[in-house]
């Protein structure tokens, strides 16, 4: 039987790709608005060409490919990229479920998945899945059942687990994912109480960003402050704060080589989740460096970035105007 979900258990090793975040800044990526397959095929295929360390699928059921179909089929078109859900909400899939796509991507891509996930912040989506809008705290104590019940899937073993949302009497899970010493989990959202006592307990990184979903930080001194009390649950945790990979979500962002194209892209663009709150950037390349290099300073290792699929020259430019000059933050040392 498993213990109960309100004790937590010593987090996992650390993984070897966030320990690799120490010496780099690294991007991840996803297109909007791909017109069809063989053009999503190509724009991933460029952000695998291009350098770039991860693609991600978004979980919206209602408005995009289902997240685990989508992340099956790129394990087969792409060699070194990682593979995000970003994030994977646990009200959309029973656990038993998401432990086995989450492992079947894992297997197919060779070892390639970061499971991400989230407890839903899309109330009319739900609602259109014939889904409960629970409240904040239910949603999170179910999000931390949900991880138990996937890890022990993960296990090889029967696995039985007695919680309030969720009971399993002895079942098992084979074949489960491939990599070592095990998937990375990101945990998605800021919230100081509950979510980031969740990521220091249980996560390899933390993900939150300049979006109402996303646990709404926008500038680098929010950046910071998040993460000076990630430090502190991380402590609380007995957890070695450099465990987590700090990772910060822009929603959209534009590159331009001079200020009159950048006008131009800004008055055309789509912004993602209009009815939200969010930070998109419009930048220079050396705008974007000063941009990315204030939140790198203040913590942040990694940065996951929305890009339109149709705005080849910013994919471009970020690959070679805007990552190799950004070095890892100072900040860092600190905060722990």
């Amino acid at each position: 039987m498993a213990a109960a979900v309100t004790e937590s258990q010593p987090g996992p090793p650390v993984h070897p790709w966030v320990a690799a975040a120490q010496g780099q800044v690294r991007f991840a990526v996803v297109g909007n608005w791909l017109s069809d397959w063989d053009a999503t095929v190509a724009f991933v295929q460029l952000v695998d060409e291009l350098g770039f360390d991860a693609y991600w699928a978004n979980d919206h059921p209602t408005r995009s490919m289902d997240c685990w179909t989508y992340l099956t089929a790129l394990a087969g078109v792409t060699r070194r990229l990682r593979l995000m859900s970003l994030v994977s909400c646990v009200y959309y899939r029973s656990p038993i479920a998401l432990a086995r796509q989450a492992a079947d991507v894992d297997r197919v891509s060779g070892g390639r998945l970061v499971l991400g996930l989230g407890i839903g912040d899309d109330e009319p989506e739900f609602r259109q899945l014939g889904l409960a809008y629970p409240p904040p705290a239910e949603r999170q104590r179910v999000l931390e059942e949900t991880i138990h019940v996937v890890r022990g899937l993960w296990s090889g073993q029967p696995f039985s687990f007695e919680g309030r949302y969720f009971q399993l009497d002895e079942v098992s899970l084979r074949p489960g994912p491939v990599q070592q010493p095990h998937v990375p989990l990101l945990i998605g959202g800021a919230g100081e109480r509950t979510t980031l006592r969740q990521v220091a307990a249980y996560a390899d990184v933390s993900n939150f960003g300049a979006h109402a979903w996303a646990g709404s930080v926008f500038g680098a001194e929010e950046v910071k402050d998040k993460y000076t009390v990630l430090a502190q649950r991380c402590a609380e945790q007995g957890r070695p704060f450099e465990a987590i990979l700090r990772s910060h979500y822009t929603p959209l962002i534009a590159l331009a080589p001079t200020p009159p194209a950048l006008e131009r892209k800004r008055a055309t663009a789509r912004i993602p989740d209009p009815h939200v709150r969010t930070g998109p950037v419009f930048a220079t390349p050396v705008e974007a460096v000063s941009h990315y290099q204030l939140l790198a300073d203040a913590g942040a290792q990694y940065f996951l970035v929305c890009v339109d699929a149709g705005d080849r020259e910013t994919l471009e430019l970020l690959a070679h105007e805007v990552v190799p000059y950004l070095t890892p933050g100072t900040a860092a040392g600190t905060l722990a």
